[in-house]
């Protein structure tokens, strides 16, 4: 093999380092958007779960004052029936 010959495989040789180099470049480039859009999705889903948090507890909250009020009634109505056992 003689200095020409080798010289083209150099060239041939940087040639595709250049061109994996470009593609290599090109992906993480495409990572990064759909990382971004994955960030995105995440912060949306983080506000969704909080917002769903915050509705399970005041349905929580109203579920307890419902329930008072049940037990309240259902003293009264006992308290009724006690003292007026014919009805």
């Amino acid at each position: 093999m003689n200095i020409d010959e080798r010289l083209a495989a150099l060239a041939e040789t940087v040639e595709l380092l250049a061109a994996f180099h470009r593609d290599n470049e090109k992906r993480a480039a495409e990572n990064e958007k759909r990382l971004e859009k994955m960030m995105q999705g995440i912060k949306i889903l983080s506000g969704r779960n909080t917002r769903l948090e915050e509705l399970v507890t005041e349905i929580a909250e109203g579920t307890a004052r419902i329930l008072h009020v049940v037990e309240v009634h259902e003293q009264r109505i006992n308290r009724l029936e006690a003292e007026h056992p014919s009805v």
